[in-house]
């Protein structure tokens, strides 16, 4: 009789094991690409379409950042006047913008703010024109570009090219999931890219022209922010090519989890889609 029940009390236990252990099914997306990693020990969680190059719309953002944050002797604090051409560029392009004006003098680590939150072009023209190499602004934009495309060679995203500072594409500008979540977690590696991502909201003083000051306020086009247990970034993408992309990571406990999801149809269904893959990834 005692052999039973241990017998019982085994299986059951064997069971409940079982049950506590089956990994989760595979979650399904309505976004055309999707990857999602650990990113403590780079294993994958998920993929669908991870190494089929799309374009990424202002999630390019994310490797103007890291090439600004790379540069030797990197003075944070370092002042750039905004130039009418960073202003004449947004007009032109209908983009997304900072509301940076003429004239003002912002520091280098407003400019990543006004670059990642909003994701103002105006900042990523801005940045590119300040850390780009040259004697004029188009030599400089060109040689930024050129620092971005190494970048992404270095960090072995051999289905990446970038041809804008800001995801605007020339005809060129790719990347894929698996890529993008790459660079995600080597720029996340850094305490200015993580603390300036994780930002809901912030207001920024900066000098005007006449020497006097004004304060910009930005908010984080990024909502998983406010919406997702433990989000701590990356970054948002859109446009008509795009459509709806988001880089995304997230911890809990000591786990993080880090992906992208590239060509959503809708903002909601981008955000439907990344809480379905973190869910996922945090089951794992």
């Amino acid at each position: 009789m005692t052999v039973t029940i241990t017998a019982s009390a085994v299986l059951a236990g064997g069971l409940f094991t079982g049950q506590a252990y089956a990994a989760p099914p595979a979650p399904s997306i309505t976004a055309k690409g999707g990857f999602v990693m650990n990113n403590g020990t780079g294993t994958t969680l998920f993929g669908k379409a991870a190494d089929t190059r799309r374009s990424t719309g202002s999630t390019t953002k994310i490797m103007t950042a890291k090439v600004v944050l790379a540069q030797r002797g990197l003075n944070l604090d370092a002042k750039v006047t905004v130039q009418k051409a960073y202003s004449d560029y947004i007009v032109s392009k209908n983009a997304s913008s900072a509301r940076l004006i003429v004239g003002d003098k912002v520091t280098v680590r407003q400019l990543l703010y006004g670059l990642m939150l909003p994701s103002g072009c105006d900042a990523a023209y801005a940045l590119a024109d300040k850390f780009g190499t040259g004697t004029t602004r188009a030599a400089r934009i060109k040689s930024f570009i050129g620092k971005m495309n190494t970048e992404a060679r270095n960090l072995g995203m051999r289905n990446t090219h970038f041809d804008s500072f800001d995801g605007i594409s020339n005809g060129s500008n790719y990347s894929t999931p698996r890529d993008l979540t790459k660079l995600a977690s080597s720029a996340m590696k850094n305490s200015t890219f993580r603390a300036v991502v994780k930002t809901k909201s912030t207001k920024q003083k900066v000098t005007t022209k006449t020497g006097g000051y004004r304060y910009m306020s930005w908010s984080n086009t990024n909502k998983l922010l406010s919406t997702y247990s433990g989000a701590i970034g990356v970054k948002t993408g859109s446009g008509p090519q795009a459509k709806y992309c988001l880089v995304f990571a997230a911890t809990r406990g000591s786990k993080t989890v880090i992906g992208a999801v590239l060509a959503s149809p809708s903002e909601a269904n981008r955000a439907t889609d990344v809480k379905k893959l973190l869910d996922y990834g945090f089951a794992r």
